[in-house]
C-alpha cells in the first residue's frame, strides 16, 4: 500500500498529528508521501520524519483580532494558483489519500477518483455533535474546504458518531501536577491582555508562553518564548492550564488530569463548539472573557482525574493495512471502550462566569 498524506500546516496541531501518524504508519511498513500546505516552506521545523515532503501555498485562514474571517479567507486566497496546484499534483501512483483538512490533496484526489479518508478534528464537525456558532456558510465551508469520501473525526467523546479519541503523542516527561503552578497559552492575545488579571493571584506561579524574544520574570508571572521542550516540561509540571479552545493542547491537559480553563476565539465555530463540549463533558471550564473573577472561580475548583486515551494512531495504522480486517465501527467501539465515560451529563453546561 502506498499512501499520500495531506496536512493543513497552518496549525501546530495538524503537524503534531502528522508526526504521530508518521511513526505509526512506519511501524506498519507503509510507504507514505507527505504534502503540507498553508504555511511558507521556511516556517516548517522539525520535519525530518516526513522525508522529502512537498509544500503548496494552499489556503490560509485570515484571522483579525482573534476572529477567523471565512469570507476574507476566500477573497484573499490565490484561487487560480490553488487550481493549478490541484491539477499539477499527480496522485496516480497512490492507493489511498489520508487528509488532515488539507485542500490541495483533497481536491486532487476527488478529481482523479483516488479513495480518500479524512482524519482530523474538523471532520468531527461534519457529524451531528454539540456545536456553537454554526451557520449555512460555515457548514458549506467545512464540507468543501477539503472534501473526502470518508470523514473520521477526532474528539473527546464519540457522541455516537464515526469519531475516534484524540491522537496524543507519547511523552517522556513525568506528570508531576505541582500545586499552584499554571501554564498559560493564548496565542491570539498579547501579554498586556493576560498579565494584569494574573497579578491578582500571587500564590499561583503562572508560566505564560508568548511570541517574545527572551524569558522575563515578574514575581509569580513568568513570560516564556515558545519552545517545544520548555512548553512540554511546564505542561507536565503544572497543576492547571489556561488556553484557547483548540483541540490538541486541551486533549493533552485532559489526558494528564490538568485543571483546564479555555477562552474560545470569538466567532470561530470550532473553538466555540470545543468550549461548549468541554463544559458539557465536565473536562474544563469556559471564560468568554478572561477576567479576575473567571480565573478566581476556576482556580477554586478541584483538579479532575486523568482521562487515559488509547493508542489511536497505532490502531488506525493497523486497521488501514488490515485489508479485510475489522470494520470501522468495530474499531471505534473497541477504542472507546478503553476511555472512561465523562462524569458530567452531556446536557449539563458548567461554564465559569466571565463577569
Amino acid at each position: 500500500m502506498k499512501i499520500l498524506y495531506g496536512v493543513q500546516g497552518t496549525g501546530n496541531g495538524h503537524t503534531t498529528r502528522a508526526r504521530i501518524m508518521a511513526k505509526a504508519l512506519a511501524e506498519q511498513g507503509v510507504e507514505v508521501d507527505w504534502v503540507f500546505s498553508g504555511r511558507a516552506p521556511e516556517d516548517y521545523f522539525d520535519m525530518d520524519i516526513f522525508g522529502d515532503y512537498q509544500c503548496f501555498r494552499g489556503l490560509t485562514f485570515v484571522t483579525t483580532h482573534g476572529r477567523v474571517r471565512y469570507g476574507q479567507t476566500l477573497l484573499s486566497s490565490h484561487l487560480r494558483r490553488l487550481y493549478r496546484d490541484i491539477r499539477s499534483l499527480d496522485v496516480s501512483q497512490y492507493d489511498l489519500l489520508i487528509n488532515d483538512f488539507e485542500p490541495v490533496t483533497a481536491w486532487a484526489a476527488r478529481r482523479a477518483g483516488l479513495p480518500s479518508i479524512g482524519l482530523s478534528h474538523q471532520c468531527a464537525f461534519l457529524h451531528p455533535i454539540p456545536k456553537r456558532g454554526e451557520n449555512l456558510f460555515v457548514r458549506w465551508f467545512m464540507r468543501n474546504f477539503a472534501p473526502v469520501e470518508k470523514a473520521i473525526g477526532l474528539h473527546w467523546h464519540h457522541f455516537n458518531q464515526p469519531i475516534l479519541p484524540p491522537l496524543i503523542e507519547p511523552s517522556n516527561y513525568p506528570n508531576e501536577c505541582r500545586t499552584n503552578q499554571c501554564l498559560v497559552y493564548l496565542p491570539f492575545a498579547q501579554p498586556e491582555d493576560i498579565v494584569p488579571q494574573l497579578r491578582a493571584f500571587p500564590n499561583t506561579q503562572f508560566y505564560v508562553y508568548q511570541q517574545v524574544p527572551e524569558a522575563t520574570d515578574e514575581g509569580h508571572i513568568h513570560i516564556r518564548p515558545f519552545s517545544r521542550e520548555g512548553f512540554q516540561a511546564d505542561l507536565h509540571r503544572c497543576e492547571s492550564v489556561i488556553c484557547s479552545a483548540g483541540f490538541e493542547l486541551p486533549s493533552e491537559a485532559i489526558q494528564l488530569g490538568k485543571k483546564l480553563l479555555v477562552q474560545p476565539v470569538v466567532g470561530q465555530m470550532e473553538q466555540q463548539s470545543n468550549a461548549f463540549a468541554l463544559s458539557q463533558l465536565g473536562y474544563g471550564a469556559v471564560a468568554q472573557v478572561l477576567t479576575e473573577q473567571a480565573i478566581g472561580d476556576w482556580l477554586a475548583m478541584p483538579r479532575p482525574r486523568p482521562v487515559n486515551y488509547p493508542a489511536v494512531a497505532q490502531a488506525l495504522a493497523q486497521w488501514l493495512t488490515s485489508g479485510e480486517g475489522e470494520g470501522f465501527d468495530t474499531l471505534r467501539d473497541r477504542l472507546w471502550r478503553e476511555v472512561p465515560e465523562p462524569e458530567s451529563r452531556l446536557n449539563v453546561e458548567a461554564t465559569v462566569s466571565a463577569g
